[in-house]
């Protein structure tokens, strides 16, 4: 792109930036759920909740990976040759990156009741 349209360039890193937002996404929930581990009250429900909270992330940021990767390509590539093309491959780009915000919205929701919860529910892991 950069060779052939070199005023594109810039237009065409967006479904990158995109992309990379998505791992931000994991890295803001890693730190949040790393913030809530204590040894002392750390139950089976929290872990569990935890995980599921990580999964979440994670599965919907893969989706949503997929689906940018797959229209980011396109629209660039559909870009270079009518530039009118730019809003409709913003737009469903930004319908992409909803899949993923979504994830890390549920995601925060569950790791943030895990916190006091599952005491009576399951019993912690003892060796």
């Amino acid at each position: 792109m950069g060779v052939m349209r070199p005023d594109m360039v810039m237009r065409s890193i967006i479904p990158v930036v995109m992309a990379g937002v998505l791992g931000i996404y994991g890295l803001i929930t890693a730190v949040i759920i790393n913030g809530k581990m204590d040894a002392a009250t750390y139950s089976a429900y929290s872990g569990y909740a935890h995980l599921g909270a990580g999964l979440t992330v994670g599965m919907s940021s893969l989706a949503a990976g997929l689906a940018i990767g797959i229209v980011g390509d396109a629209g660039v590539r559909a870009n270079a040759q009518q530039p009118r093309l730019f809003v409709g491959m913003i737009l469903i780009l930004i319908f992409a990156e909803a899949l993923g915000l979504y994830g890390l919205i549920v995601g925060l929701v569950v790791a943030s009741t895990a916190e006091g919860k599952g005491k009576g529910l399951c019993s912690p892991y003892n060796v």
